[in-house]
């Protein structure tokens, strides 16, 4: 997050803001290492975190300010910076992998929600003639019934069933 934040906030700055900016967060980490400022509240910031934020805020200022100096470029841009373009486009795509898997998350749910599970109770004759079909098919009788459904066509309101051969697997 410092990284992203420290190349955002560096973009079109000149070698002195940048080591003003040094300077402003050598001053900020010193101080929440130190807890001066810092509240912890119940709503306020975690002074610890608060403090490591800080500290690699300056290590990032710091090297930005060293690519100034080794480019002696007038101005920070981001697209030359060969390390920083590197980890911005490492980021980018670990929330894309991120997003990716998020969207991934929401179509296995989406499909759980249109799942249906059925009770089905059946009277005794047709139990057993089911489960001694499910039997001679070598599959469980819910996955009998699972598979009857799947293969089901419907014409001008009648139903059936066309010739099959049970799969142990849906």
């Amino acid at each position: 997050m410092a990284r992203d934040s420290v190349r955002r906030q560096a973009a079109g700055l000149t070698a002195q803001q940048v080591g003003e900016k040094v300077s402003e967060a050598a001053r900020r980490a010193a101080e929440t290492r130190a807890g001066v400022g810092v509240s912890a509240g119940a709503y306020g910031p975690d002074p610890e975190e608060l403090a490591e934020q800080w500290a690699a805020k300056l290590v990032e200022w710091r090297r930005v300010q060293a690519v100034l100096c080794d480019s002696g470029a007038g101005l920070y841009e981001p697209g030359n910076d060969a390390e920083g373009s590197a980890w911005a486009q490492e980021r980018a795509e670990r929330r894309e992998r991120a997003l990716a898997g998020h969207a991934e998350v929401r179509r296995r749910e989406q499909e759980r929600r249109e799942e249906l599970r059925a009770q089905v109770w059946l009277s005794a004759s047709v139990s057993r003639r089911l489960r001694a079909v499910a039997g001679q098919a070598g599959v469980s009788p819910e996955l009998l019934l699972a598979q009857l459904a799947e293969h089901v066509e419907s014409v001008g309101g009648a139903v059936s069933v066309p010739s099959f051969v049970p799969s142990p697997q849906v």
